[in-house]
């Protein structure tokens, strides 16, 4: 067994969000100090023997037996429909919607707090909604606004549901379940323009545009005409003069593609490298979201537990699908930057900008790729990508990396 010290250092941990967890039945702030007051009228009454205090007594228990009654009658038959948008971003602030169905047939439901159990590390607080009045056979609506903290998929499914009608005294809270998954996509911040231009093409490497064979922009040259081709394309002048039908070629612009390379390795397992991993993950984010914006088409390699290569193109339903699998990057202890090279060499077009991401800038062993921006996440350039200050890089790894690091350090114990 060994033991905590200088060079077997713990694991720091980021804090959790705070989450309450209340019991069954419970005294309030309120319910205690009416209770002390009921003490001493208990007191007073046995002291003094006078009939008046005790019937006082007698009704303060009366109305504090009543309010768990009642407290606990107006939770019966309660269950909660969530309403969550498509996706969330960290550090974006995120509405959750709640619907409280009373299925009882005449009583209704009054002052009711649902609060989640699950899934709470997904955001910088505990969601929680008051709902006011939940009539019987009806529902009451209620939403918050909370922001998102970590990326990753996050389960909902275990809730609260609280109250303390109709005095106050006594709270009572039961437990339900339904299930709802919520995306949270990594940080996505400012790109500086100069980031941008990078993206487009290195320095000097002349049009901002790539052509392509097959389209109708510009002129290319001429070719023996084929059956088939378009006859509007026939270039006749050339044709009289050889006596063969010759055809136009022509060219369509293209924008130029982006290929990003994203290094998740940890080279420790400090709380700075880790962090050091996020905001690499975020950085391309924050180039998938300006460059598609641009038109421009963004191709992606990485290690999820495999290796996943996605093709340069464009749309909402690519960026849904780079965003996500950004979001699902797990921790990578396995595959340094030169794997990451090496399988990309494959995937990589030549008119494509590769643009290598790391935590920390590699020292040898990159082959040549042609084409290639390296933006390490201490290096100056990261410094053009600015995020919101609510985002902490600290804590916005998916919750399963720090279970993992602690688990080894409970091993090594």
């Amino acid at each position: 067994m060994t033991t905590l010290n200088a060079t077997n250092p713990p694991i720091a941990r980021p804090p959790e969000t705070f989450t309450i967890h209340r019991k069954s039945i419970e005294l309030s702030t309120t319910g205690v100090m009416y209770g002390v007051l009921m003490s001493f009228m208990g007191m007073a009454a046995i002291n003094s023997q006078v009939n008046l205090l005790f019937a006082i007594f007698g009704m303060m228990i009366g109305i504090l037996l009543v309010s768990g009654i009642i407290g606990r009658a107006s939770l019966r038959k309660l269950s909660i429909t969530r309403t969550l948008p498509e996706h969330g971003t960290v550090g974006a602030p995120i509405m959750l919607k709640y619907e409280v169905h009373n299925n009882k047939r005449f009583c209704p439901s009054m002052s009711l707090t649902v609060a989640e159990t699950d899934g709470v590390e997904a955001f910088a607080v505990q969601p929680q909604v008051y709902v006011l009045h939940a009539p019987a056979r009806a529902s009451g609506l209620a939403s918050t606004v909370v922001l998102a903290k970590r990326r990753g998929m996050h389960d909902l499914n275990r809730y609260q549901i609280a109250a303390s009608f109709p005095f106050g005294f006594i709270r009572r809270a039961i437990e339900g379940s339904t299930h709802d998954s919520l995306m949270v996509y990594p940080a996505i911040g400012k790109v500086d323009p100069s980031i941008m231009q990078l993206c487009h093409g290195q320095p000097g490497a002349g049009s901002m545009s790539n052509a392509s064979f097959g389209g109708a922009d510009e002129f290319y040259g001429v070719r023996e005409y084929r059956p088939g081709d378009n006859p509007r394309r026939i270039y006749w002048r050339r044709s009289a003069c050889t006596g063969t039908l010759v055809a136009r070629e022509m060219t369509h612009a293209s924008p130029p593609r982006l290929l990003l390379l994203v290094d998740t390795y940890l080279t420790d397992d400090s709380l700075d490298s880790r962090a050091r991993v996020e905001r690499v993950i975020a950085m391309a984010a924050s180039l998938v979201e300006h460059a598609l914006e641009e038109g421009m088409p963004v191709g992606l390699v990485a290690w999820s537990k495999y290796w996943v290569s996605l093709s340069a193109e464009g749309g909402q339903r690519h960026r849904r699908n780079l965003l996500s699998t950004l979001a699902l990057l797990p921790t990578n202890t396995a595959n340094p930057v030169q794997d990451l090279l090496k399988h990309s060499a494959l995937h990589e077009r030549s008119p494509s900008t590769a643009l290598l991401l790391t935590p920390t800038r590699p020292i040898s062993g990159i082959p040549d790729f042609g084409r290639m921006v390296v933006i390490s996440a201490d290096s100056t350039e990261a410094s053009s990508f600015t995020f919101h200050k609510a985002v902490d890089f600290k804590r916005c790894m998916p919750l399963d990396k720090e279970t993992e690091a602690n688990d080894k350090l409970k091993m090594s114990l």
